[in-house]
């Protein structure tokens, strides 16, 4: 019969192991942990994250139920302090490298011809309440925080950093590395003049709003061709600098464009691009609603809200793992075609995880006996039979 490999090995598919075998040779990933290696801890996780499991108990307990299936992931049964173990010490820089080879992966796979080359930066808190006393305070939650930079066009996330709550965004975002031509769309909480500086001397450009105490004087104004945008309407477009001394930290033009939405509010947005409409402008900054989309799908859908483990590195580990896994999904929808809707498909992979079906027509339940040959004439056919 031929072998048929489960939805989860399918999904895991993608996963290169002797690229995955040399990120953990170059970290020294299973120095503390040689029995239980960097891959098994690996399937643990996504195996976690694709079932919903909610405790350590809970994952052991669900996985080892299945372990006429662990042959073919390369894996084997789990021990829950073994697990446990792995969790504190395995690096976190094993899986951080496994996402950006996925990621790029992922990219690759999506990428459509696309001459804006937007990136949208955001963090999304994650709150881990008074079991992670350890856990540091922003002044709203205790907690951590997810930094993410996506590409819209692709519908990818490039770059994943996890901090505490209290780092700023801005720190974050200084070591993102700049791309010549890139359009970069971010809120208020990224204002560093010395890192907008050093985009516009790398000929890209950025889309933000400026802080309420951010004072500005109007150097031009410009006409507006067209104020209509998609559920917005442009009131004012001037070419500005900061007042006072502030033009110092920050020499380079700017255009000041205050937009006014369908619903009557107000904002202000503050950009280097001075070639793109302001209707154009407007749509980018509106765009970054996608991030706000993509932030809220991963605290539905994978295991961010309840943790494995109670320490730094176990939350980290389990916050890469749902990235890897949304990724995973996200390449196996592409390969496979997928016509379901990501919610949809991700739905029925949490159901037949161990089943063994194809990937593509996931919500079709399998033929019945597909081991069984079926006849290759009627049989009604005469036949002749030898003493």
């Amino acid at each position: 019969m031929r072998f048929s490999p489960s939805i989860l090995g399918k999904l895991v598919e993608p996963i290169n192991r002797r690229r995955f075998q040399a990120i953990v040779d170059s970290h020294d990933g299973n120095a503390y942990d040689k029995a239980f290696k960097s891959w098994d801890h690996l399937m643990a996780l996504i195996y976690a994250q694709f079932s919903g499991a909610g405790s350590l108990r809970g994952l052991v307990a669900g996985w080892n139920a299945n372990c006429q299936h662990h042959y073919h992931l390369g894996s084997g049964r789990l021990a829950r302090s073994t697990l446990s173990d792995a969790n504190l010490r395995r690096p976190v820089a094993v899986f951080a490298d496994l996402f950006s080879l996925l990621a790029d992966q992922l990219d690759r796979l999506t990428r459509r011809e696309s001459t804006q080359m937007v990136q949208l930066i955001d963090s999304t808190p994650i709150p881990l309440g008074k079991l992670c006393e350890w856990a540091k305070s922003n002044g709203r939650i205790r907690g951590m925080k997810m930094h993410v930079v996506y590409d819209p066009d692709s519908d990818c996330p490039r770059i994943l950093d996890i901090t505490d709550a209290n780092v700023n965004d801005a720190q974050v975002g200084r070591t993102v590395t700049i791309k010549k031509g890139a359009t970069y769309v971010f809120d208020k909480g990224y204002c560093h003049y010395g890192w907008w500086t050093a985009m516009a001397n790398a000929e890209a450009f950025f889309v933000t709003r400026p802080k309420l105490n951010m004072g500005l004087d109007v150097l031009n104004r410009r006409s507006l061709a067209t104020a209509e945008g998609d559920g917005f309407t442009v009131v004012e477009d001037a070419e500005v600098k900061l007042a006072s001394k502030g033009h110092a930290k920050l020499p380079i033009p700017l255009r000041r464009i205050i937009v006014k939405r369908d619903n009557g509010d107000t904002i202000t947005l503050l950009t280097n691009d001075l070639q793109r409409t302001a209707v154009e402008i407007a749509a980018l900054y509106k765009g970054r609603w996608l991030i706000e989309l993509l932030f809220r799908w991963i605290k539905q859908h994978l295991k961010i809200r309840k943790f494995i483990g109670n320490n730094d590195n176990a939350i980290r580990l389990q916050l890469l793992a749902a990235m890897i896994a949304y990724v995973l999904l996200r390449i196996a929808a592409r390969l496979h075609r997928v016509a379901l809707p990501i919610l949809r498909f991700t739905d029925l992979v949490a159901c037949c995880l161990f089943e063994r079906r194809h990937i593509g027509a996931i919500e079709r339940p399998p033929p019945v006996n597909p081991s069984k040959r079926k006849p290759t004439c009627s049989p009604h056919q005469m036949s002749f039979a030898y003493a």
